[in-house]
């Protein structure tokens, strides 16, 4: 395996899936690369739980 360069669907930028994500992905059963870069899947996480009050 080797690091990805992915396309953030929601701000566009080009972010790094690193060869140690990957495996994490793995180990955890997901199927499915990420489609949102670091700081947007935590802006997101942040909106979810703003929603949930």
């Amino acid at each position: 395996m080797a690091d990805k360069t992915l396309n953030c669907k929601d701000c566009g930028k080009d972010f790094i899936f690193t060869e140690g994500e990957q495996e994490f992905y793995k180990e955890k059963g997901f199927e499915n690369e990420p489609v949102r870069c670091p700081d947007c899947r935590r802006a997101r996480k942040q909106q979810q739980r703003n929603n949930r009050r």
